[in-house]
């Protein structure tokens, strides 16, 4: 800091004040400066001044700030500059001066306290700072700051007859209060808040905990609402008392955080408790949904303290007073209507309200002293613990003296007002119906409207149910007797039709006449609704609504039957099935695929005709009865007709999308021929256009049914083929191209017929794998493989050839291939590098993350995995690189290829697969040039008939002993 300051003779006092005026006239745009302030005498009696009044505060003056001193005992006024000592000050100061009128030196200290809540403001309110940096006084040294976590304190020491004028260094604009206080009378004052500080924490966390216990024992939801109140005024009064301090290392800035945090949970435990010890959810449902919207909003202020700890507390604080005021409202509103928990809140909720506007006054300046904010605290505590005893009678109410206190009609009233049943009170001698409450307002009505002579309801029910519902009343009277049990509908004044189920008693006069009919009315139009959606699911498809295959059986049966005995009747069925409509569903997603659906059983909807009936038999398949063509040629024609009906592109999502379908189609010519059958023939026509490539109408054939014959026959005769040892395996040699010697075989499955020969594994394989034997047959191509090779080197020797085996997609989704390959490799004790597993891509592509899974589990337990068929289908690289293959096998079509990109495709591959460390297989290859050629492209192996073709296991043993007559075992 920078004292000037004057000589103590007048004359030149005089001269260097008109210098320094001078001087001020100058610097005046870079230097601010300020008028001299009156002194506050102090004496020894005095023990705690308030200096607030008296401080000038002083903004936005830089870092360097002159002020005139006050007046001192000469009468001569001198002029101070000031300089920061923080380099973020935002310059501001404070300035006051102190004279002591005594004979004796006098020690004191200056306190500012962080926060205080008396003009805090509710909007944006000040949540405390450290406020003054330091304090430098006219003459002497800045003043020694004292070890205080709640206020800045400094001490001073005032020689006698002295006038100083202090200039404070401010660390924010606001400067709530400022004491002068005699240091044993400050140390007094704050033991003796700090004690009553300790008994109000001692009781509010005993509180707390007392309620938490209570939940845990007692369970009901008013008491982890009012815990979770007592739990937010602990926490407030531990940021307001500074005790939170003395658990964590806090700043001032923290600490503000804190502050707005605690406010917004006392408002959010008051909105909580509020509405579950009222119950408001019973009352009304948007309350429920109101109070869960308060409550989100105020949750989100946790997160607004953190930015902005004032915007967050001033919500919070107008939160809670809003709440206030609304208790007051519901307490008022339920209390009238006898509702107990209401009443017994009244005294609690008339103690907030005078904590509310105690601390409003004190907010707003109006309450000024330094009891009011403790007292507030400690207000908090005594509120919760109010309410904790409200909340305890509730808890442990009850018990056996409330047994007994209803007759058996007020059960009954209860039981019935509970059912939420409407009572109908028909008065017969008078005619006059009387519902309680009235059915009128259900059905949206005016009040009254359905009370009166029951002649009156006639007009209003459906017009199926009236001479029912007349009969009903008319054979209850008629007998005297029984019971009134009844459904009819009633129309609503919307226009529509509301279900109501009636039971009822009469009730006898002395001369045994009926004089009334008392009983209860019930809405059960959800239930009507819900039978007759269970039907309609029933019999219809719940996507386009047509009928279900089961409902065109039905249909179909029950038209033959009239084709029997009418010649007029002769029905047609197609059947359509859409083609590469599973694709859509891949590619555009379910949702997609329904609505294309819908699209379609629409179109083909505005082609029949009345007497026709379309279904949805599976999940693209539709079914078609014709009935309004019988003429061939006109059958053929419409066929025609729904096949370009389907054909016509749909636009969906910017799209335009065209479908094809497969259609099969049957006439009747035999009556006797039964529904199912005639389907089936339709269906099987539908096959073989699908199977010819789609897109076609196909007559049915006789002989049709022969070729679905011969289909199960073979899934029969192939189910017994393994027992029978009618498979076995081939294997065609696979050689390096750089010595053409033998290094592996492929392993090929032959099947051997005892009737029709040798099958071709084209037409056995895809048999296998609808009918889900291709496991069996995977397992057994495994097993042979395996034990095979070990007899090959039991009898040559250990030979460095392997054998490949294919892998199916069947196989690898079984989760037990694992387990089977290790089987197989301890029972054949075949070292597992010597085998591998040859997959197609379109094999990984059906569960990507199962065959990753499975094929890295294979491939840590030493088998090799090939990649077969590359060149075709997608081949994409990121199987590569997500799957642990080590072989790639180039396709047939990629090798023979003549075309002048060739070379460079099959160079691009080898090359890439010789950089990932990967071998190449070339199938296919015709030539011995080609083989020299890939040879020099880097392709290790071939596989071909130019090598040699599959050949048995005997001849397999032969050629090795042939080919590596050094191998063989003494």
């Amino acid at each position: 800091m920078i004292f000037r300051s004057v000589p103590t003779l007048l004359l030149v006092s005089r001269a260097l004040a008109l210098i320094l005026l001078t001087a001020l006239s100058l610097v005046g745009p870079f230097v601010s400066s300020a008028q001299a302030v009156e002194p506050v005498q102090i004496s020894r009696d005095d023990t705690a001044l308030d200096l607030t009044a008296t401080t000038e505060i002083y903004t936005g003056r830089g870092e360097a700030f002159q002020v005139s001193t006050a007046p001192g005992t000469d009468g001569i006024v001198r002029r101070i500059e000031v300089r920061a000592t923080n380099p973020g000050h935002e310059g501001d100061w404070a300035v006051f001066a102190l004279a002591n009128v005594s004979e004796e030196q006098i020690d004191r200290v200056i306190v500012a306290p962080h926060f205080r809540l008396v003009r805090s403001k509710l909007f944006w309110p000040d949540l405390g700072s450290k406020r003054i940096l330091s304090i430098t006084p006219s003459e002497g040294f800045a003043l020694d700051r004292q070890p205080s976590e709640e206020a800045d304190v400094f001490r001073i020491t005032l020689n006698p007859g002295s006038v100083v004028t202090f200039v404070a260094e401010l660390a924010t604009p606001e400067l709530p209060q400022i004491y002068l206080w005699e240091p044993d009378a400050y140390k007094d004052t704050v033991n003796a808040f700090t004690l009553y500080r300790g008994i109000v924490l001692g009781i509010a966390g005993l509180l707390a905990v007392f309620l938490t216990i209570l939940f845990v024992v007692k369970g009901t939801s008013m008491l982890p609402a009012t815990a979770a109140l007592a739990w937010a005024v602990l926490g407030y009064i531990c940021v307001d008392f500074g005790f939170l301090s003395k658990l964590i290392s806090i700043t001032a800035g923290d600490e503000r955080i804190w502050r707005a945090g605690t406010e917004v949970s006392l408002a959010v435990g008051l909105v909580v408790f509020l509405f579950t010890y009222l119950s408001l959810n019973r009352w009304h449902a948007h309350l429920s949904y109101a109070t869960l919207a308060w409550i989100l909003g105020l949750g989100l202020l946790f997160g607004v303290a953190i930015y902005d700890p004032p915007i967050a507390a001033g919500i919070a604080r107008i939160s809670f007073a809003l709440t206030a005021s609304a208790g007051i409202i519901l307490i008022a509103y339920l209390g009238f209507n006898r509702y107990d928990r209401a009443i017994l809140l009244v005294p609690a909720w008339a103690l907030i309200l005078v904590w509310l506007f105690g601390a409003w006054m004190t907010v707003t300046g109006r309450l000024d002293n330094d009891i009011i904010q403790p007292a507030l605290g400690g207000g908090l505590v005594l509120i919760v613990l109010l309410i904790g005893f409200t909340v305890m009678q509730h808890a442990f109410a009850g018990g056996a003296y409330q047994q007994g206190l209803f007759s058996d009609l007020e059960r009954q009233s209860l039981a019935l007002t509970g059912s939420g049943d409407t009572v109908w009170d028909w008065d017969v001698a008078r005619d006059r119906v009387v519902t309680i409450p009235d059915i009128s307002t259900q059905l949206g009505l005016s009040p009254g409207v359905m009370h009166g002579p029951a002649r009156n309801w006639l007009p209003r029910l459906h017009p199926d149910d009236r001479d029912r519902f007349r009969a009903t009343l008319d054979v209850l009277l008629e007998h005297r007797r029984g019971r009134l049990n009844h459904q009819f509908r009633v129309r609503a004044e919307d226009g529509h039709y509301h279900w109501l189920a009636i039971r009822a008693r009469p009730v006898l006069g002395a001369n045994g006449e009926i004089i009334r009919c008392v009983g209860t009315i019930v809405d059960i139009t959800e239930q009507r609704n819900s039978v007759d959606r269970l039907l309609q699911d029933a019999l219809h498809d719940n996507l386009t609504g047509l009928p279900n295959r089961q409902v065109f059986l039905d249909r179909l049966q029950s038209v033959l039957s009239i084709a029997g005995s009418s010649e007029t009747v002769r029905p047609t069925v197609l059947a359509i099935d859409i083609d590469r409509y599973k694709q859509v569903n891949d590619a555009l997603g379910i949702a997609a695929g329904d609505n294309i659906l819908v699209a379609l059983s629409r179109r083909l909807r505005r082609i029949l005709k009345p007497q026709d009936t379309l279904a949805r038999l599976s999940g693209d398949q539709f079914g078609l009865i014709l009935l309004s063509e019988r003429d061939p040629a006109k059958v053929a024609d419409f066929a025609d007709a729904v096949s370009k009906a389907i054909t016509v592109p749909i636009n969906f999502a910017n799209r335009e999308i065209i479908l094809t379908a497969s259609i099969g189609l049957v006439s009747c010519l035999d009556p006797q021929q039964d529904a199912a059958s005639l389907l089936n023939d339709a269906e099987l026509a539908m096959y073989r256009a699908k199977k010819a490539g789609g897109n076609r109408v196909e007559p049915f054939r006789p002989a049709f049914r022969s070729m679905g014959t011969d289909r199960l026959q073979m899934e029969t005769d192939l189910r017994r083929a393994i027992d029978r040892k009618e498979l076995s395996l081939v294997y065609q040699p696979i050689v390096r191209l750089s010595d053409a010697e033998i290094a592996g075989f492929e392993a090929l499955m032959r099947w051997e017929h005892p009737k029709r020969g040798s099958i071709s594994p084209e037409e056995f394989i895809p048999v296998a794998e609808q009918s889900g034997l291709i496991s069996q047959l995977g397992a057994f191509a495994f097993d042979k493989a395996a034990s095979d090779l070990m007899d090959w080197q039991l009898q040559t020797g250990d030979l460095p050839i392997f054998v490949s085996v294919n892998l199916s997609s069947a196989q690898l989704l079984n989760n037990e291939l694992y387990n089977d390959v290790r089987a197989v490799l301890s029972k054949t004790r075949c070292e597992p590098h010597k085998l591998k597993f040859e997959l197609t891509e379109s094999v990984v592509m059906e569960n990507a993350e199962q065959a990753r899974l499975v094929l890295n589990k294979l491939r840590e337990a030493g088998l090799g995995l090939a990649l077969d068929d590359f060149g075709t289908g997608y081949s994409s690289l990121a199987y590569l690189t997500r799957f642990p293959f080590d072989t790639i096998k180039i396709d047939k079509a990629l090798v023979r290829d003549s075309s002048d990109k060739r070379t460079v495709l099959l160079r691009s591959v080898i090359s890439m697969a010789l950089e990932m460390e990967m071998q190449v297989v070339a199938e296919g290859i015709e030539t011995e040039e080609d083989a020299i050629e890939l040879g020099r492209m880097g392709c290790q192996f071939g596989q071909s008939y130019l090598f040699g073709p599959p050949i048995g296991c005997d001849s397999v043993l032969r050629l090795l002993k042939e080919r590596f007559p050094l191998m063989k075992r003494a």
